[in-house]
């Protein structure tokens, strides 16, 4: 019997990763990203006592919102007491993009009613940058939801850590906010690491350089718009190719 000793590595890792815990996976993969949340977390609850509420309310924040730059502005307009249809509107133009990240995310791997609940509900930026970048062979359903739980633990902590020491914290401290920017250039670069060739990101900065000259203000939807747009295009191209081929 013949072996070939390019296998072994991979079978090897296949074993590894078949006898680590679920639970144990999911901690690996999301103690990266959970380091950027942490600090930006800090920053949230500052934010929180600095417009006057209780510290206690950077919990409910964190927990009933989850969603980031969302928690931000609201705190603001909840401060401000703007009514409930703006600030709804608000959240429906910032979060958008999430309708763009259901169309990929792999949800149906994810067993359980109250688990895909949970699951659609945490399906922030950087859980799916986690599904996007990393290895698909070890993301079961209980390894997705563990990392969107870690997740979801690292910005509460982080925003209680920093409603409770806002009072040491001065207002006119800087770059915490830049943790979250950080994060995402690392998860970028690995996002074209594992992209075979360039098109696709020189694709996406194409999209967000014309969306930031047509409206600053609506960036975000239209780059996200045509750059999905432009992948169906993409995806159609290759598939006639394929076929005419054949």
């Amino acid at each position: 019997m013949v072996i070939d000793p390019a296998t072994l590595p991979t079978a090897a890792a296949d074993s590894d990763r078949r006898h680590t815990p679920e639970w144990r996976r999911a901690l690996q993969a999301s103690l990266p990203v959970g380091i950027g949340l942490v600090p930006l977390g800090i920053a949230l609850g500052v934010l929180v006592v600095q417009q006057g509420f209780n510290p206690w309310w950077a919990l409910v924040f964190t927990s009933l919102i989850y969603a980031g730059s969302l928690e931000f502005i609201a705190v603001g307009m909840v401060a401000s007491m703007t009514p409930l249809p703006y600030i709804a509107l608000t959240a429906l133009l910032v979060n958008f993009r999430h309708v763009f990240y259901a169309l990929s995310f792999p949800l149906d791997a994810v067993k359980g009613r109250a688990a895909r609940l949970y699951s659609m509900f945490a399906l922030t930026d950087e859980a799916y940058a986690m599904t996007v970048t990393g290895d698909r062979k070890s993301l079961s359903g209980r390894v997705i939801v563990y990392s969107q739980l870690y997740l979801h633990a690292y910005w509460i902590g982080g925003a209680m850590l920093g409603a409770t020491a806002a009072q040491w914290i001065p207002e006119n401290i800087v770059g915490l906010d830049f943790a979250l920017t950080a994060l995402f250039v690392v998860l970028s670069i690995e996002a074209i690491r594992a992209q075979r060739g360039y098109a696709v990101p020189a694709m996406a900065v194409l999209c967000a350089l014309t969306a930031r000259l047509v409206d600053p203000a609506h960036m975000l939807p239209i780059a996200m718009g045509s750059f999905v747009a432009l992948l169906v295009a993409r995806y159609l191209l290759t598939r006639s190719k394929v076929t005419t081929r054949a």
